[in-house]
């Protein structure tokens, strides 16, 4: 794991860490790293329960409870499937925060949408965000940006959705 995603994973540890909250990921063409770059950090058990990687159409349906006819008009890649996992993922898992992917990192696309987006969305059960990644760097690059994006987003959103720990707490954290 590069040093930026670990950074990112220990800053998501500070925040969570010994708190309430808990978070999951829906994933699609990040396979599954974006879970991976957070459970990288010691006793990120005690907020991560778990993820779901739905690289296919019908597992975004049947376990995400992504409506078919969405994809079916825009594809799976697109800003409403990104926020229905992200809804699902809530549901399914039960926790209080999920971040999501849906793209197609390489190297082949459909209906138009080029390689290389990447619909990115996080949120809780009452608002999400989003955020559309469009640069064709290759397959690789391509979902290693889009893991590094995922998690400054839910970064981003918790901060703004959580009290703010004390210092104190974070250097000790960050310590071990």
């Amino acid at each position: 794991m590069n040093f930026e995603k670990k950074v990112l994973s220990k800053e998501l540890l500070a925040l969570l860490y010994e708190s309430d909250k808990t978070v999951g990921t829906a994933e699609s063409c990040t396979s599954g790293m974006i879970a991976a770059a957070i459970t990288t950090v010691p006793g990120a058990s005690d907020y991560f329960k778990g993820g779901i990687v739905s690289y296919t159409d019908d597992v975004k349906t049947a376990l995400l409870n992504v409506d078919p006819e969405v994809i079916e008009k825009k594809t799976a890649v697109c800003e409403e499937v990104a926020l229905q996992m992200v809804k699902g993922a809530i549901e399914r898992l039960g926790v209080d925060y999920v971040v999501a992917s849906t793209g197609f990192a390489g190297p082949g696309a459909a209906a138009g949408v080029p390689v290389g987006t990447i619909w990115l969305a996080c949120g809780n059960k009452d608002e999400q965000t989003t955020l559309k990644l469009s640069e064709d760097e290759g397959r690789d690059k391509n979902v290693e940006n889009a893991v590094h994006q995922a998690l400054a987003l839910l970064l981003d959103f918790i901060r703004q959705h959580e009290p703010a720990r004390t210092g104190d707490e974070i250097v000790e954290l960050t310590a071990n």
